[in-house]
């Protein structure tokens, strides 16, 4: 498991799973390690979901793994046991010795109960001892509730559950009696005060019955409230150098969670947090909201990400398309880069023309400059690249010496190269592509060297090519229309014959038929 993967999500609950699925969903390739030891295994539903109101905690994660899996997300069943960055992402190590690497890391994982030391009370966790009325209050609604106090906080635990039962008790638990006003304000709920300490939890029958005091005397219960810490599973976060921060709720300590922002960003860059690992207070509902949240801003910043790789990217190919050592490279790795036919544009418009003295700009192989040649021109065949002019030359000496002698082979990089004015009756650019500036002063210096009465042809890749079907690599930068060229002509000086879109149709080079949209402009010199 040496690939690399988008994101890899660390925890299987609620938190992770939404995540992957976001994650998953945005055609990012994912993979969560799971444990398989969530928090509200020993709950008997999920409630407060939306849509899936007692829903038990197993069936929850079967169907959000279903999910994820259906998106292409995938599962390992394994613990992490630390990552480390390497260059923009991480090398995680599973507990197996395995390593994965990942672009980013959403940490999902969860949160510890820990209980009060009293016999019993452990076994019957999730069943008869709860800790948040709005997971379980409704189902043990007008049953006997005793609040076992073991901080400060208890009392507000008590007045809260009196909201789903008239019959809630207090257990002192280490803790002193309330305060005059505290205990006026239980009195007034109806909320009687228990003297403690609790010594255990009472059993009979499988059934939870109420609490043993310390005194010996029984207390009868349905249900015992506890106020458990709330310890952040962050292992794996101290080692990524986050550190969990004390949680308070009314001035009390309940447990511990690694800060992060909204969105879950935590202050180690591309590492992310959801669920109770960053909320202690979060249900599963927002449990998954965060982990969606969280994941959305990862894939933001994937998104990010994947531009500025994708600009240097850009950069390096369109050097290529203007590097003289690039284009030589590109001639010298394959026999033949261009079909050998002229360009069906310059067939168009010079089959008419009387011939004189042309320039062929970026030659080439020299197709184009062989089909000028076979009809009576003179012509100077210019190319940064040795290897096609060598080429060109071949192929005339092939097609004959009457032929051959007509063209002069001319290596050189016409944005530096001089060029005589007005020496040639016809100047021909068919697709030679440069950034703004540089295209159009190149395209200055070739109308200069057009004769009077001669012909300026300048073909090119219409920007409708991007948004059409012909498959084009995506320079933008260095496209141009016909009307742009034109536009820069002294009207004093030409006669615009033609500037248009030309439509042209061709097979890619995946066999499909497409159209491709040539820039074509054609004007003749008048002075």
């Amino acid at each position: 498991m040496n690939e690399t993967y988008d994101a890899v999500v660390v925890g299987g609950g609620a938190a992770g799973l939404a995540g992957a699925l976001t994650l998953a969903r945005a055609r990012r390739s994912v993979l969560v390690v799971d444990a398989g030891e969530p928090r509200n295994a020993r709950a008997g539903h999920v409630h407060n979901f939306l849509t899936r109101e007692c829903t038990s905690p197993t069936e929850l994660l079967e169907i959000g793994r279903a999910e994820v899996s259906r998106y292409g997300g995938e599962f390992v069943t394994a613990r992490v046991e630390g990552a480390t960055r390497e260059d923009d992402g991480f090398v995680v190590v599973l507990d197996d010795r395995r390593r994965v690497r990942a672009r980013r890391l959403l940490v999902a994982t969860g949160l510890v109960d820990e209980l009060p030391d009293l016999p019993g009370l452990a076994e019957w966790w999730g069943r008869g001892v709860l800790h948040c009325p709005y997971c379980h209050g409704w189902e043990v609604r007008d049953r006997r509730v005793g609040v076992l106090a073991t901080s400060p906080f208890a009392l507000q635990q008590a007045e809260l559950w009196r909201q789903w039962s008239p019959n809630v008790l207090l257990l002192l638990h280490g803790v002193p009696r309330p305060t005059d006003e505290e205990a006026e304000r239980l009195a007034a709920r109806g909320i009687a005060v228990v003297p403690g300490p609790a010594a255990a939890v009472e059993v009979a029958n499988d059934t939870l019955t109420g609490v043993r005091l310390a005194s010996g005397e029984v207390v009868p219960l349905d249900v015992i409230v506890v106020v458990s810490r709330l310890t952040a599973r962050s292992t794996l976060l101290k080692q990524l150098g986050l550190k969990p921060v004390d949680v308070e709720v009314g001035g009390h300590v309940i447990g511990s969670q690694v800060p992060a922002d909204p969105n879950g960003a935590t202050a180690v860059p591309g590492v992310w947090v959801a669920g109770n690992v960053a909320d202690v207070r979060a249900q599963v509902l927002t449990a998954a909201a965060s982990g969606l949240t969280a994941a959305a801003a990862i894939n933001a910043d994937l998104v990010a990400a994947d531009t500025r790789d994708a600009v240097v990217e850009h950069r390096r190919q369109m050097q290529t398309l203007l590097d003289e050592a690039a284009w030589e490279e590109r001639y010298r790795s394959q026999p033949a880069v261009w079909s050998g036919n002229p360009n069906p544009q310059l067939v168009a418009e010079a089959a008419g023309l009387t011939p004189g003295r042309a320039l062929d700009v970026g030659s080439g192989e020299g197709a184009d400059a062989i089909w000028l040649a076979e009809r009576g021109w003179r012509v100077t065949a210019v190319d940064v690249s040795a290897t096609a002019l060598a080429r060109g030359a071949a192929h005339a000496e092939e097609v004959g010496a009457e032929v051959a002698s007509r063209i002069e082979w001319l290596r050189a990089d016409l944005r530096e190269h001089p060029l005589a004015e007005e020496a040639y009756d016809l100047v021909s650019s068919q697709y030679l592509h440069l950034p703004g500036d540089a295209r159009r002063a190149l395209f200055a210096r070739l109308a200069a060297a057009v004769a009077p009465g001669g012909t300026l042809l300048v073909v090119g890749h219409d920007p409708s090519d991007l948004w059409m079907t012909s498959h084009r690599m995506h320079f933008p930068e260095l496209m141009f229309t016909a009307e742009e060229v034109a536009a820069c002509l002294d009207p004093a000086r030409w006669r615009v014959l033609v500037a248009e879109t030309r439509p042209r149709a061709k097979v890619d080079s995946e066999g499909r038929d497409s159209t491709y949209r040539d820039a074509v402009l054609v004007a003749r010199r008048t002075g």
